[in-house]
């Protein structure tokens, strides 16, 4: 049969292996535990600042509120682009009505 003190140093062996393994898993998850805390504080932050920056610039910082506010805001350039070319064009027509009397 042995020495016990023999016969365990195997199993001794592979327990202090393992618990140096978990050892090292712990510190590793402890890091990314507090790498995620901080990255959760610097969010929270910047998110703030931006809330607070959409407030003072558009009166709103909800997420669906700014939607909107963008969408319509599209809509209003749309709106101004179309009206912009409309004149252009019509510059563009009344300038080849003149050119078109001189030739004449």
């Amino acid at each position: 049969m042995g020495d016990p003190k023999t016969r365990n140093s195997g199993g001794d062996a592979a327990l202090e292996r393992e618990l140096a393994g978990l050892k090292a898993e712990y510190e590793r998850l402890r890091e990314e535990k507090v790498r995620a805390e901080q990255d959760l504080a610097n969010l929270t932050g910047q998110l703030a600042d931006l809330e607070r920056k959409a407030l003072e610039e558009y009166g709103v910082s909800d997420p669906e509120a700014l939607e909107r506010l963008l969408a319509e805001k599209r809509a209003e350039n749309e709106r101004l682009v179309a009206g912009y070319r409309a004149h252009i064009d019509g510059v563009k027509n009344e300038l080849g009505a003149v050119e078109g009397r001189f030739k004449e």
